[in-house]
């Protein structure tokens, strides 16, 4: 999978560019705030009809314009794809093929992207929801299903917190009601966990084998899935609906008092263990950094397995924050498999010996010169 053509219309600080990319290493240069994030942004937004940096779509429309818009020419195995993404400050128009999207489930997936910036160097010490939301962004692109599932999940939870709500501040007393709402919620939970446990089991086999390498086979990678159901009850998706309903049932009156859902996906969380101990508490920094390394090129071999097609990559400056042996890895990696964006302030940040023949990119001030 690649990405051939970007047509920017009022995006950030490109009001106009229209722009041909290489099949392998693409290379943005340039001084900061000049626009190399905010191009990698844009195919960012393209393939997930969302940001990584903001929420907000006002953001991303160029100063002055009511409307942004981004158009991108997608080579896949199978065919030549066209995606179109219409933004203003109330919403989004995504198409395929010139085909209107009813929704941006059926949109997201056309074009798989793994973004690597150096705040996911802090994956493994991060905060819980930054490896939530790492899940639920590369999970939700491998499966349409469990996009949807999350998105239905999030609707209902909000419904619920709502209702408990009601509930804490009486207002409202139909207990009844709760339970059917505690019912949807668990059926789209037990949807989402075992998804999540499925695909980092798949995740951990190949983040192993790249941990080893890079740590010269000293050290050895685990995922741990942290929720507060038995983890012999997360085998299949039945057992975590009944033991989800049985949580709900049992802390009812706890979460009216609190009035709020305590139990569910929103509340999991993703540990890494290396040598059996957990890394973000009791590794190095070092270690650190080189699990999410594994784990974030690890990415690239479960997306190929799971759609078929290898990613793009976007690289956003992150060479600088590796040290020579991590870098090699990541180039090594990535050589002749992944259409690849990189962005750097300067070539003597990019290795000539592992990046070969890369097509260089010159922007200033929302301008680009080949």
């Amino acid at each position: 999978m690649r990405i051939d053509e970007l047509k920017l219309r009022n995006f950030r600080n490109y009001e106009r560019l229209d722009v041909a990319f290489a099949p392998g290493v693409n290379v943005l240069i340039g001084e900061n705030a000049q626009g190399k994030t905010n191009l990698l942004e844009a195919i960012y937004v393209l393939a997930l009809a969302r940001s990584h940096r903001t929420s907000n779509n006002r953001n991303l429309i160029t100063w002055e314009h009511k409307t942004a818009s981004l158009w991108g020419q997608i080579r896949r195995a199978t065919g030549s794809t066209q995606l179109e993404l219409r933004l203003n400050p109330s919403g989004k128009q995504a198409k395929v093929n010139h085909i209107e999207q009813a929704k941006l489930s059926t949109y997201v997936g056309q074009l798989n992207v793994i973004l690597f910036a150096p705040e996911d160097l802090k994956l493994v010490k991060g905060a819980p929801q930054v490896r939530r939301r790492f899940m639920d962004i590369e999970f939700g692109q491998m499966s349409n299903r469990y996009l949807y599932n999350v998105s239905q999940y999030r609707r209902i939870l909000k419904q619920r917190n709502a209702y408990l709500r009601q509930l804490h501040f009486q207002t409202a007393h139909d207990r009844v009601y709760l339970t059917v709402l505690s019912d949807q919620l668990a059926a789209y939970a037990a949807e989402i966990i075992f998804q999540r446990v499925q695909l980092l089991r798949r995740l951990q086999h190949w983040s192993q084998a790249l941990h080893a390498e890079i740590s010269q086979h000293r050290e050895e990678l685990q995922f741990r899935y942290s929720t507060a159901l038995p983890r012999e009850q997360l085998t299949s998706v039945d057992m975590i609906y009944q033991a989800l309903l049985q949580k709900f049932a049992d802390n009812q009156e706890k979460e009216i008092q609190q009035g709020t859902t305590l139990y569910g996906p929103q509340r999991d969380d993703l540990r890494f263990l290396v040598n059996g101990k957990d890394v973000a508490t009791f590794g190095s920094q070092g270690q650190q950094r080189t699990a999410a390394l594994a784990t974030k090129l690890a990415e690239i071999d479960l997306m190929k397995d799971e759609t078929g097609e290898y990613p793009v990559l976007l690289l956003d400056d992150v060479l600088s924050e590796l040290d020579d042996i991590r870098q090699t890895h990541l180039l090594t990696a990535i050589q002749n498999k992944v259409q690849t964006f990189l962005t750097t302030t300067s070539l003597s940040g990019v290795s000539a010996e592992l990046i070969h023949d890369p097509r260089l990119f010159h922007i200033h001030g929302g301008k680009i010169d080949q």
